[in-house]
């Protein structure tokens, strides 16, 4: 028996604690369901004060849920929201909060348009170059604020806030004095130079779902086994449950946090390579911008459970996809936006609430049976 099995023995799940995992998972999934729910009907609400039908506006939206086209489109808004969520999970997991994604995934983005442009590779390495490139920039700018929380003591929230707004502008400064591409056209369509189409990432359905989409999932099945399955993840999510026992049990603290940040940021470095390998082809002003804070609400809804994140961002690219429907019926694009927003609250306070709800339970149910137990050894004494 080694030294670890000592410290931490392998606990056999009894009948109890199977069913304890079971009411767990089944008061986590209704909480957020409940709060998804109650956001619709917050917004239908404020629908018919503002003089709109809310019946209308989610009859439009069951249209949009059969066709599809729009399930394509779902799925394709939803890639970039998903990939975001699980950079951020794996930090929360640890107790951080890593707000920084939007510029770990610009970064990645900037820096696979400008390198992957000036390489040729077959498309069964340049693709996978790309991604890497794009991984590793990412990768970097979050262990600066990891760097930075384990050397100097910097709270990360503040960091990864101020390093978002540095990499915009060391990006667009790179971008303006280095990287800009001139064709002799004379465009004013600026851009870095095009990849190859050999980076270019081929689609799944042409013109409606990108190959990324397998990138996205081989993450999100990695972050499952990496965070759930493995040593790693175990003392991940002990060192943020009880940083103390678990630095008792000689898991390094500082260490946990600079991995946490650096796989985020590889995993944020992706989030950008969908649009740049599937749409745009090379980097501009015209970047997408969003995608890291959208992916915070993602993972909260989701729990920062896998499949909690990829219901949550499909959820999420659902109203996004819808938005365009809706303004043909006179209503108004801004709904998506105010549910987003409302269902975020709604699983922060119901969310809470259950947890305490169910805390509470659980604390009443062990007096109950060690009363029980107690009750028992008496009648054996007697």
């Amino acid at each position: 028996m080694t030294l670890d099995e000592i410290v931490n023995p392998p606990v056999k799940k009894t009948t109890g604690s199977r069913r304890g995992d079971l009411e767990r998972t089944m008061v986590t999934i209704g909480s957020s369901l409940v709060a998804v729910l109650v956001a619709f009907v917050i917004s239908g609400l404020l629908l018919a004060i503002t003089g709109k039908d809310p019946f209308a506006a989610f009859s439009k939206m069951g249209e949009v849920a059969t066709n599809t086209d729009k399930l394509y489109e779902t799925v394709q808004r939803a890639m970039p929201f998903i990939m975001s969520a699980v950079a951020f999970a794996i930090t929360a997991k640890l107790g951080l909060f890593n707000i920084g994604v939007e510029g770990q995934f610009l970064m990645g983005m900037f820096w696979a348009a400008v390198i992957g442009a000036y390489v040729e590779l077959p498309a069964v390495l340049h693709i996978p170059f790309v991604i890497i490139v794009g991984s590793i920039a990412g990768a970097m700018w979050g262990a600066i604020a990891g760097y930075l929380k384990v050397k100097r003591g910097v709270n990360e929230v503040i960091s990864t806030i101020m390093l978002n707004a540095i990499a915009l502008q060391v990006i667009d400064w790179l971008f303006n004095e280095f990287f800009r591409f001139d064709d002799g056209t004379g465009s004013l369509d600026v851009r870095t130079k095009q990849l190859p189409e050999s980076a270019w990432m081929p689609d799944i359905v042409d013109n409606q779902l990108n190959g990324f989409v397998v990138v996205v999932l081989l993450v999100v099945i990695a972050y499952y086994v990496v965070v759930f399955r493995s040593r790693f993840g175990f003392r991940l999510r002990a060192s943020g449950l009880n940083p103390e026992a678990a630095r008792t049990s000689g898991i390094s603290a500082n260490k946990m946090v600079l991995l946490a940040m650096l796989i985020s940021g590889l995993v944020a470095g992706l989030v950008g390579l969908q649009y740049l390998m599937g749409e745009s082809h090379s980097y501009g002003p015209t970047r997408p911008s969003g995608y890291g804070f959208t992916g915070i609400g993602v993972a909260l809804l989701g729990r920062n459970h896998p499949i909690g994140i990829v219901a949550a961002g499909l959820l999420f690219g659902f109203l996004e996809a819808a938005g365009g429907p809706l303004q043909l019926e006179d209503i108004p694009s801004s709904i998506v936006r105010v549910i987003q927003g409302i269902t975020l609250f709604s699983v922060v306070i119901i969310s809470g609430a259950a947890d305490r709800w169910y805390a509470k339970r659980t604390t009443e149910r062990a007096a109950r049976d060690m009363q029980l137990a107690g009750s028992g050894e008496q009648e054996v004494a007697a």
